[in-house]
């Protein structure tokens, strides 16, 4: 069981969503870089359970504990290791799936694959909770890519058939992604959030769940970074992100609008900006051929709706080798989005220092 990101950054996350702590270890970031805590603590609270009605009412303080990798603040150039303790947690509410894999959750494929010793309480390795330390890790990430001119953020861009204000994909503003990345269900237009937690509110209410999409921009990422065939850009960025489990899509740039375009109106024409060459559009999404051209990197993830429901779902009986039906009892998101986003920004930062360390010394 591999939960290993990247290689010179390396971020392994581990833990159980109900055993004593979550963690992870970056080995190693670089030496030398100032680490704001309380910058760190607001990461973490965009994904914190029990902000909203979207959310689920399991509370946790997700405050991490850094054991070692830092000294007054700064990092030592060793291991950066951190833990989260779990504390909300209600195993008897999973008594009822041991026998009854959950539809959608990773319950039956793990059992086969771990021959049953897989971990189901709250879903154990697979648990969305795995995001808490990640966030927290990638939040390390971004704050060294911060030093370097590099800002990373998003917004929910859909929620079941209401849409955000897209970004602009050739002048993203960096004071805006500056904005959204410090907010809890962070949207550019406070109509649209409200049109998508009446959405939410209605699937709550009906026992069932909603998902939906995000737009993640990247601005002051160099040109000349990635590589060809299996360290582009895109495969990293991938890799990283479907480190979170509700994840089912990703686009670069035009992503699948490229399958009705014409070559003359999906080539993103150059030109020089004095002495930067710039694009007149942007459907690559800032990376060609794996490797940062200039432009804003901009990428569209989509979310799956979250599979524990509390309608009866059908299912199999393991013990008894029959059909069978289920109720999931416990507490669970109506909707993943708004906690997603900033679990999903993180891999991307993760992702990003990776591959910057690669070209240039940090």
């Amino acid at each position: 069981m591999s939960s290993a990101i990247g290689s010179k950054f390396k971020t392994t996350v581990f833990g159980e969503s109900h055993g004593p702590a979550i963690g992870a270890v970056i080995d190693a970031p670089p030496a030398g870089y100032k680490i704001d805590l309380d910058g760190i603590l607001v990461q973490a609270a965009r994904r914190a359970p029990g902000q909203d009605p979207s959310a689920t009412a399991r509370k946790e303080a997700d405050t991490p504990e850094i054991l070692s990798g830092l000294l007054d603040g700064v990092t030592t150039g060793a291991p950066l290791a951190l833990i989260i303790r779990n504390s909300d947690h209600r195993s008897h509410n999973y008594e009822n799936i041991a026998a009854r894999p959950r539809p959608s959750h990773a319950d039956y494929a793990a059992g086969v694959r771990y021959n049953g010793h897989n971990d189901i309480r709250g879903g154990g390795n697979f648990s969305g909770r795995l995001t808490a330390p990640l966030t927290v890790a990638g939040a390390v990430a971004r704050q060294i890519l911060k030093a370097h001119g590099i800002t990373i953020g998003g917004h929910v861009s859909f929620i079941g058939s209401t849409a955000d204000v897209p970004f602009d994909p050739v002048n993203v503003d960096e004071e805006l992604l500056n904005s959204l990345n410090t907010q809890y269900f962070s949207v550019v237009s406070s109509e649209a959030k409200a049109q998508m937690q009446a959405e939410i509110s209605e699937a709550r209410k009906s026992g069932d769940s909603i998902g939906g999409e995000v737009e993640i921009a990247v601005t002051g990422f160099p040109t000349g970074i990635g590589s060809p065939t299996a360290r582009g850009i895109e495969n990293a960025v991938s890799n990283a992100v479907f480190c979170v489990p509700a994840v089912k899509g990703i686009e670069f740039g035009a992503g699948f609008g490229f399958t009705s375009m014409l070559g003359s109106e999906a080539n993103d024409a150059m030109y020089f900006d004095g002495d930067t060459v710039k694009c007149k559009t942007n459907n690559c999404g800032g990376i060609t051929g794996g490797i940062s051209n200039g432009m804003p990197l901009l990428l569209r993830c989509a979310i799956k709706p979250t599979p524990s429901i509390a309608k009866e779902q059908d299912t199999i009986n393991l013990k008894t080798k029959s059909n069978d039906k289920l109720i999931i009892e416990g507490r669970h998101d109506p909707c993943i989005v708004p906690r997603a986003l900033p679990a999903i920004e993180a891999a991307v930062a993760i992702a990003l220092v990776d591959l910057l360390w690669e070209v240039k010394p940090l």
